[in-house]
């Protein structure tokens, strides 16, 4: 069975739904593309929350070593790591009983995707968060 992301009714839902991003290697580099877009989601009205070992904080937000460290609840894992780091970032997603895991572009990992469905994850992957929210939310 091959991967298959959601449609776009269901990721404009999701999208309505979502509050609290967890953003999985968010860089406190401006320049880089995972600042770039959790600034504009931000900016968007979610509360995002850079996961990132060795920074305290990034976009004005706390930033935590992992996802086991993040105190309140998340709603969407939006992950900016290379592709052998995501099954271990579904994992941690499956043992914290997360719902949604959004894998950004050009990032893709099927095995680890067809995991966390398996788990019961809504999943999300080789889509920039960004595009989909501007094409599907703004339009």
């Amino acid at each position: 069975m091959n991967f298959k992301n959601p449609g776009d009714d269901a990721l404009r839902a999701l999208l309505k739904t979502v509050r609290t991003i967890a953003v999985v290697g968010l860089s406190p580099q401006p320049a880089r593309p995972s600042y770039r877009v959790a600034q504009a989601m931000q900016r968007y009205g979610y509360r995002i929350v850079p996961v990132r070992p060795l920074v305290g904080a990034v976009l004005g937000e706390k930033a935590y070593a992992s996802l086991t460290d993040i105190p309140f609840a998340v709603d969407l894992v939006d992950v900016f790591r290379a592709p052998e780091h995501v099954p271990a970032i579904v994992d941690q997603c499956l043992a914290l009983h997360l719902p949604t895991i959004w894998i950004q572009e050009g990032i893709v990992v099927d095995a680890a995707a067809r995991a966390a469905q398996a788990g019961g994850m809504t999943v999300v992957m080789d889509r920039c968060i960004l595009k989909d929210y501007v094409r599907l939310m703004t339009a």
